[in-house]
């Protein structure tokens, strides 16, 4: 049995655990659910499984923990919904099918979301005159989310007003579009399939935001190739043209999504992949700023320690021989939290009282140094593309460093230092 099973914090249903969406999410097509506190989900594809099985030791730091594997199927709540329940792959639930989501690009078909907290889909055990009016109704649905869902594109920046004083964690909750995109059109695709397939593997991963009250997360995509040895002539082509178009061919890295919480003005600000991939070398950096901007200064204490991580990133991929992560992204992530600040010569007692407060905006004096602000994380994410000779099935095998993801990360280190030394630092 997975490890997430033995700790899992979340209410057994009959050993089985209820996967809700993932809220965080702020890029990428493959749908990421929440399987707990700590834990998430994704389908299982296996390329990546393999990674993850696979990866040396001096790389782990560097990606979120694998936990397993889980079997994920439809079931029937008490008001005859359909909702997506992970059990353990030893239990007796028949064969379990793999579902892979690599090539798939989200489609203009979404679910409305349900009023309870968990995703729902409606069961069709209905006489035939009602089921042909219910198509006619979720014929017109499904055009009107298609309407939303091109708005969405075309507003590839959107900024979200929040109440200071609430719980400003629970109201991202309803405003990450991305986020609400991918969960709906995973269960869309999975239910279009429900009649021949109700089981698929999905892996679990930790969750690299469970740590942060209000998470602000930067998705980069890395490289200056993004299709796989494997891909289709038409796929490769359409990934060079995406790279030739954007800032991968020229720095080796993209914008692919962004979610912060700019405190100073108490806004939600979410930019999409479509927008990332319009920068310019400037509007990268521009956007890179964004990011570590809390809506009142630049939050300069986060980017020593991301420098840091990203050297030593660079590093551990110099020594290994033969990967290639196309199509992979770096994850950035601090805590959009206001912190409290304190005096430099504060005692350990107030400290401790201080850390339990609530950010005071009246408390920003310069001669006061702010607590818990400066945990910041970088990860790698999404392997369904990688390769290695250790892979023995792939009949392309590379040999030497990634150079195209780690000039990507040289530029990626060249831009956060030069927005730390034009900041004063």
């Amino acid at each position: 049995m997975s490890p997430a099973f033995r700790a899992m914090d979340v209410e057994p249903r009959t050993k089985g655990v209820l996967l809700e969406p993932f809220v965080h999410q702020v890029g990428g097509h493959s749908c990421v659910l929440r399987f707990n506190e700590t834990t998430l989900c994704k389908p299982l594809v296996p390329r990546e499984h393999q990674f993850y099985e696979t990866l040396p030791a001096e790389m782990r730091k560097f990606t979120p923990q694998y936990k397993g594997v889980v079997s994920v199927r439809f079931e029937e709540d008490e008001d005859r919904n359909l909702c997506l329940i992970a059990y353990p792959l030893k239990g007796d639930h028949g064969t379990v099918d793999i579902v892979d989501n690599s090539d798939c690009e989200p489609k203009s078909k979404l679910l409305r979301w349900a009023s309870k907290k968990h995703h729902v889909l409606e069961t069709e055990k209905t006489p035939k005159d009602w089921v042909r009016q219910h198509r006619k109704e979720e014929k017109m649905k499904s055009h009107k989310l298609e309407e939303e869902f091109e708005w969405l594109k075309k507003s590839e920046v959107l900024y979200y007003s929040v109440e200071k004083k609430g719980n400003i964690s629970s109201q991202l909750k309803h405003y990450n579009p991305w986020s609400m995109k991918c969960h709906q059109q995973q269960l869309q695709r999975m239910k279009e399939n429900a009649k021949h397939r109700n089981q698929y593997k999905f892996i679990l991963l930790e969750n690299l935001t469970s740590r942060y009250e209000v998470p602000c997360v930067l998705d980069l995509k890395m490289g200056t190739r993004q299709h796989g040895d494997d891909a289709s002539e038409e796929k490769a082509a359409n990934q060079i043209r995406k790279c030739q178009q954007s800032t991968s061919a020229v720095i080796g890295v993209r914008v692919c999504g962004m979610q912060v919480y700019q405190a100073g003005s108490g806004q939600l600000m979410f930019m999409n992949k479509y927008h990332g991939r319009k920068l310019s070398v400037q509007g990268f950096k521009e956007a890179l700023f964004q990011f570590f901007h809390n809506g009142r200064y630049l939050r300069r204490e986060l980017l020593g320690p991301v420098l840091k991580k990203l050297a030593e990133l660079k590093a551990v991929l110099e020594r290994q021989e033969s990967y290639r992560f196309y199509s992979s992204s770096l994850l950035v992530i601090y805590d959009g939290k206001e912190w409290p600040e304190v005096a430099l010569d504060s005692d350990a007692e107030d400290l401790e009282d201080l850390s339990e407060e609530s950010a005071d905006e009246s408390a920003g004096a310069y001669a006061y140094k702010p607590i818990g602000t400066s945990s910041v994380d970088v990860r790698m994410i999404d392997f369904a593309h990688t390769t290695c000779r250790l892979y023995g099935e792939d009949t392309v095998v590379h040999e030497g460093q990634d150079a195209g993801y780690i000039f990507g990360l040289q530029s990626l280190i060249d831009i956060v230092t030069e927005i730390s030394e034009e900041s004063g630092e």
